[in-house]
């Protein structure tokens, strides 16, 4: 299992949440949409010029800006 950023997850790959970057100004309302410790997260799809990336967490699909997944750490 290799550890990475959620950003670079391509549409039909999952991954499980290993932590959110301490001090991004999200981080709070995304441990409230779901991303915590342990919680698998699906990419659905990017928009055509890749920004933003439709996530399913848990039952709740959201997008988010590539630069927010940068935030994410995930493990496969």
């Amino acid at each position: 299992m290799s550890e990475t950023t959620l950003d670079t997850l391509r549409p039909g790959e999952a991954a499980h949440v290993v932590s959110l970057t301490p001090g991004h100004p999200l981080r709070r309302r995304l441990m409230e949409l779901g991303f915590i410790r342990g919680a698998r997260v699906s990419v659905l799809r990017t928009a055509p010029m890749g920004d933003p990336v439709e996530l399913r967490i848990g039952g709740t699909e959201l997008a988010l800006r590539r630069q927010d997944l940068l935030s994410i750490r995930v493990r496969q």
